[in-house]
């Protein structure tokens, strides 16, 4: 019973090997064998069989995707509003005049070559978007015009030799056909493709309904169990604790809800998730901060909330993923990071003016009865990425069906300290006061979740507008993911609001960080210090101690002083972002404009002290390009304070 022949060619090369070996070999040597192979092969799998058959108990036959099939004609026909409903099926009508955007292999090694993501990915978005459109329309009309368009787009794809994305494709195995890896454009596409099969049934014509299934079910769906029934090599997402994790199962787990039919396959699937799903949740602090930022908490617990909810949904709530461990704090991140009203932190890769999806927002203020004032409604044009997620958010759900008996009332709104993180966010008395500077600052460590290496950065922010920034992110190229990482000036601490030292930059690793030595919070004044010597490979250093102070009374005044000490005389300085106006007025003041609004900054110091500026010359996500304000010590020091005073300018 245990020669049964691999279909693995190297695999039998192996067994013929150890066949030879034991040829002729003392009796013990094959029963050793036997045994090894027979505990080997006897071993649980990575999915406990017993979950699998206890979740196939609580499957809802009925459950394929979100939303309803074509057939409801009810729920297609009050589908958004008649504006939108009218508007898709505009969309779909210039869609059928237009060819298919053409991808060649040429343009697919675009990346490989001059590591441009961007040309690639706007072609592809051309193509897959069409899947949405087209089923989206042909729902609500429900007269056959779009579904050739739809046929066409289906055997198109299935063309492509790979669904993955040129730059999760650098050695281009998948390309060549020698691997069938699963990345976050291959998993959207595939759970996109199946729920429009789902919705549309028996009006898809069979064969585009056979290559469509067989190409989800070849790239996604089977690709993804063989992974983890380790007969094909394991994607590294699997483990990883970033929204890579959440956004391939969801895209996977909806995917295999869609299309598969037997009972334990679809079982299969909703355990893995929720084993597999720990990991992304082990990505937050358990203080519930989002180091990949807030546009990566849209991206990454968006699709979480997205894999609930389906989950939730073909189990009839039996596996909850809401409820466990480590999912409340994160929860709530949306809501206790903000600065000001529309205005988030932008540390790590995240773009100036990221704030929460307001869907998501309604969803989890929902779900969870936080009692978040502003986000009690969902307006009845609530969008979406994609088709599920239309799907989701326009039809009854987990938190639509949620009845919150009593919320709970909201706290902290003087501020937001993440403990864990090592992230403050401070804002005035009255938050309806635009009139008033709230800030974000940071501690933490140079090895998180898209990591920029920024401890001690911060944020300014009056009348709504960031004054003093953090840049944010970069536009992706090839660098911006290797071992040229920091090279990029707005990646490395040079486009952040901190010090250079002897020259040097700040250092990447878990050991730079901040380490916090008081922090103290008052309805008065929030302080925090931290001593980030350790973020600096500079052998001289002694010392180095960042203390921040935001005062709230008045408009507010925020403080930041550095405290420095070498071994023996050393370059100092440090730095002030903007991507606003501004003007040097005397040797220690500089102010800032922007729209109606001004911020002085005046600097303090006992040294002679220089403003050294230059614009970083970085393509960042943003309207313009950032100017750093060097701060830098005429001449090398051994000791020294530098102290930053920042406060509004108010017009009489």
């Amino acid at each position: 019973m245990f020669l049964r022949r691999s279909k693995n060619p190297n695999q039998g090369q192996q067994w013929g090997v150890l066949r030879s070996l034991s040829s002729g070999a003392p009796n013990w040597f094959l029963c050793i064998f036997i045994l090894f192979v027979s505990v080997a092969w006897a071993a649980e799998p990575e999915i406990p069989t017993n979950r699998v058959a206890e979740v196939s108990t609580y499957l809802n036959p009925d459950f394929r995707t979100f939303g309803s099939s074509i057939e409801d004609r009810d729920f297609w026909e009050n589908f958004s509003t008649k504006e939108t409903r009218i508007g898709m099926i505009q969309s779909a009508e210039n869609l059928l005049e237009k060819p298919m955007p053409e991808t060649t292999d040429e343009l697919y090694l675009d990346f490989s070559k001059t590591g441009n993501r961007t040309r690639w990915q706007k072609v592809a978005g051309r193509r897959r978007g069409r899947v949405t459109t087209f089923v989206l329309a042909e729902c609500i009309e429900n007269k056959g015009r779009f579904l050739p368009g739809f046929g066409e787009t289906v055997r198109s794809l299935a063309q492509e030799p790979t669904w993955i994305y040129p730059a999760h494709d650098k050695d281009l195995k998948n390309f060549q056909g020698e691997s069938i890896d699963i990345d976050l454009g291959s998993a959207r596409l595939g759970w996109e493709l199946g729920t429009a099969a789902a919705i549309l049934g028996d009006q898809l014509d069979k064969e585009t309904r056979e290559i469509l299934v067989s190409e989800v079910r070849r790239r996604v769906v089977d690709a993804f169990r063989l992974k983890l029934e380790k007969k094909a090599p394991r994607d590294s997402w699997f483990d990883r604790t970033n929204n890579w994790n959440s956004v391939c199962l969801a895209g996977v787990t909806g995917a295999a809800l869609a299309l598969l039919e037997d009972p334990e396959a679809r079982a299969f699937h909703i355990a893995a998730a929720e084993q597999l799903s720990r990991n992304f949740l082990d990505g937050f602090t358990p203080d519930g901060y989002c180091s990949e930022g807030m546009s990566y908490w849209n991206y990454g617990f968006g699709h979480y909330l997205a894999l609930a909810e389906l989950v939730w949904q073909s189990t009839n709530g039996k596996v909850d993923l809401y409820d466990r461990e480590g999912v409340r704090a994160p929860a709530s991140f949306g809501w206790r990071a903000r600065i000001a009203e529309g205005v988030y932190p932008t540390f790590s890769d995240c773009p100036l003016g990221a704030k929460p999806v307001e869907r998501y927002m309604w969803f989890v203020n929902r779900r969870f009865c936080y009692g978040w004032p502003e986000y009690r409604t969902l307006e009845r044009e609530p969008g979406g990425r994609n088709l599920p997620e239309r799907l989701w958010f326009e039809a009854p759900n987990s938190a639509s069906q949620t009845e919150c008996e009593t919320s709970e009332t909201p706290v902290g709104t003087l501020r937001t300290w993440f403990d864990d993180a090592g992230v403050l966010i401070c804002r005035p008395k009255d938050e309806t006061q635009t009139d008033c500077l709230s800030v974000a600052l940071k501690g933490g460590h140079n090895d998180e979740q898209h990591n920029h290496n920024d401890v001690g950065s911060y944020q300014v922010v009056f009348n709504g507008v960031n004054f003093l920034v953090d840049p944010g992110s970069e536009v992706y190229t090839a660098r911006t993911f290797s071992g040229r990482r920091y090279e990029s000036n707005v990646l490395n601490s040079f486009g952040h609001p901190v010090p250079q030292v002897d020259g040097q930059l700040q250092k990447r690793g878990r050991e730079a960080q901040g380490v916090v030595l008081e922090s103290r919070f008052t309805p008065e004044k929030d302080t925090l210090t931290i001593d980030f010597t350790s973020a600096y490979d500079v052998p001289a250093l002694e010392q180095l101690i960042r203390t921040f102070v935001y005062d709230r009374e008045g408009h507010g005044v925020f403080t930041v002083t550095d405290s420095v000490r070498f071994k023996e005389p050393t370059e100092f300085g440090t730095a002030l972002i903007t991507m606003s106006d501004w003007k040097q007025e005397g040797a220690n003041e500089i102010l800032i404009e922007e729209g109606d609004g001004k911020v002085r900054v005046t600097v303090t110091c006992p040294d002679d002290l220089k403003v050294e500026s230059e614009t970083i010359e970085e393509d960042v996500r943003a309207p313009g390009r950032p100017d750093r304000l060097g701060l830098n010590l005429a001449q090398p020091i051994t000791e020294t304070e530098i102290v930053v005073r920042i406060e509004p300018v108010l017009e009489e």
